[in-house]
């Protein structure tokens, strides 16, 4: 098995990188790095994943719309692990440009996620080209984004920090999350309680200065920070999926509340320890 950076590839992913990264080069488009994202980024890869390929370009792409007899390759070879049980989720194309722009933006405190329809809670394309693993990068391109995002941004800190807690200081005294609650309003409450555990999420991300990964397995990578409230697997999993019982929802409340509480301790606990180094 090949290694690309610090990510090792099991024989069947490797296989499919290797048929597919040839097809891709025949796109001349000047300076390029091709990449893996998603969960082979991430190295949470498993039997259920698909394979994610991403292009950064230099210079004029040949779209399937306008240049569909460039894409037949890469559709046949699509098709064919399709059939051997293998989804290959296309080829994400973006401009080198683009994302060096984007980045500069993020790493100034201008975060603003890009509202994408597969993306739950928006497209973070800091955190996104963080957790890409270089298939090929002879410019330094990838190289280069990682390296600038190789020591945790402060302004990036400061600004998910300011945004997350407001929210969760505002939603956690608001009148209308307690009235809602009273009324048993199920599809409000879902969708809040959702959101205030994204918002806590985010929180701990910037608090232990770890790229948030995106929607998918958040836990997993929480539970190994080292300021995290106690027991926070079984609080959240207790909070998004509350027994049913004729209270439900103030039990759900009570403890999404609870939980706000003490990450608030938290943030404030770690900024007097810093404060006094």
């Amino acid at each position: 098995m090949k290694t690309h950076l610090d990510r090792t590839f099991s024989p069947q992913v490797q296989a499919v990188i290797d048929e597919f990264v040839p097809i891709i080069k025949k796109w001349d488009v000047g300076h390029y790095a091709i990449s893996v994202g998603g969960s082979l980024g991430k190295g949470t890869w498993d039997d259920h994943s698909d394979v994610d390929f991403r292009l950064f370009y230099e210079r004029e792409f040949p779209w399937p719309h306008t240049h569909p007899e460039q894409w037949v390759e890469f559709n046949v070879a699509m098709d064919s692990w399709r059939d051997k049980g293998v989804n290959v989720d296309g080829v994400w194309v973006r401009s080198i440009d683009e994302i060096t722009a984007a980045l500069d933006r993020w790493l100034d405190g201008d975060i603003k996620p890009v509202d994408i329809v597969w993306c739950i809670w928006g497209y973070h394309i800091l955190p996104d080209i963080y957790h890409q693993t270089i298939i090929e990068d002879p410019y330094g391109v990838i190289a280069g984004w990682k390296e600038r995002l190789h020591l945790y941004p402060p302004k990036l800190k400061i600004a998910v920090l300011y945004k997350h807690l407001d929210s969760l200081r505002y939603w956690r005294n608001d009148y209308h999350y307690r009235h809602k609650v009273q009324r048993g309003d199920a599809v409000f409450l879902a969708g809040l309680s959702s959101r205030l555990v994204h918002d806590i999420m985010q929180v701990l991300y910037a608090l232990n200065e770890v790229y948030y990964v995106g929607d998918g397995q958040n836990l997993n990578f929480v539970r190994e920070f080292h300021y995290r409230p106690n027991h926070f697997d079984e609080r959240v999993m207790d909070i998004l999926y509350p027994s049913q019982c004729e209270n439900m929802f103030e039990v759900q409340y009570t403890a999404l509340c609870g939980l706000i509480d003490e990450v608030l301790q938290l943030v404030e606990a770690v900024r007097e320890v810093r404060s006094e180094m």
